[in-house]
């Protein structure tokens, strides 16, 4: 079996890489599933595109995890339980980490791609946002990243954005019976969530392409969404969700 910090390396690189456009400088951030109760995660000042072995830090999750319930840390006191909770690596873990270890915990996710892909941030940016992304376009949108998104309102960078993703998540799950394969953040970036690296892959691809298309939609009258019967018959029919599973 291949190492999983050789496979989150390989895919933070991709991520990273600049033709793509989906992050740039130290942009964005991405982690995956440790031994014992831990996680791999991207280190601040770091780059995706430049990643290596010793980008990554290993963090435990039990400490993180219980200051989601706590809710109640400063600016000092998140520094200092990152450094506290830190098993291996020289550098600071991302303040992104709180937001890691929670979607890590999600049922059927291993690996977490967070990054600000420029048309989907120009999207988000938009007044109307949440609407423009309240819709399907096309099939194989459906088929890679499901009928809908988790959206979140923006939200101050680290445990405040960590909690808002969570009630996000929590909303989506109630309403939706499964746990989402793609997070929007307003005014900030996309996470996208996966069993394997080609899951979260799939998953930030297809979300730009659907945004591509979406940013060409508004030239030209705006979005025309997939009726809800439409979506729903392309999301449970046998053959796509045969191909669903062969993407991944």
């Amino acid at each position: 079996m291949p190492d999983v910090l050789d496979e989150l390396v390989e895919l933070s690189n991709t991520l990273g890489n600049p033709a793509n456009d989906y992050a740039i400088i130290g942009e964005g951030n991405t982690s995956t599933c440790g031994e014992d109760d831990s996680f791999w995660v991207k280190a601040s000042g770091t780059q995706l595109a430049t990643a290596s072995r010793e980008s990554f830090v290993r963090v435990r999750s039990s400490p993180i995890l219980a200051a989601l319930k706590d809710a109640k840390l400063d600016d000092q006191g998140v520094k200092d339980l990152l450094k506290s909770s830190t098993i291996e690596g020289n550098k600071a873990p991302s303040i992104e980490t709180f937001l890691h270890a929670m979607c890590l915990k999600l049922e059927g996710v291993r690996f977490v791609g967070h990054t600000h892909p420029t048309v989907a941030v120009g999207l988000l940016c938009a007044k109307n946002s949440r609407e423009l992304f309240g819709g399907s376009l096309f099939p194989d949108q459906i088929v890679v990243t499901g009928p809908q998104y988790a959206y979140v309102p923006y939200t101050d960078p680290g445990l405040p954005l960590a909690l808002a993703v969570q009630n996000s998540i929590r909303e989506f799950i109630d309403r939706n019976r499964r746990v989402p394969k793609v997070i929007l953040m307003e005014n900030h970036g996309v996470i996208a969530l996966g069993a394997t690296p080609r899951d979260v892959l799939n998953a930030t691809q297809m979300l730009v392409k659907t945004c591509r298309i979406l940013a060409q939609t508004l030239t030209a009258g705006g979005p025309r969404f997939l009726s809800a019967a439409h979506v729903q018959r392309i999301d449970q029919r046998p053959d796509e969700l045969t191909r669903r599973r062969d993407f991944a």
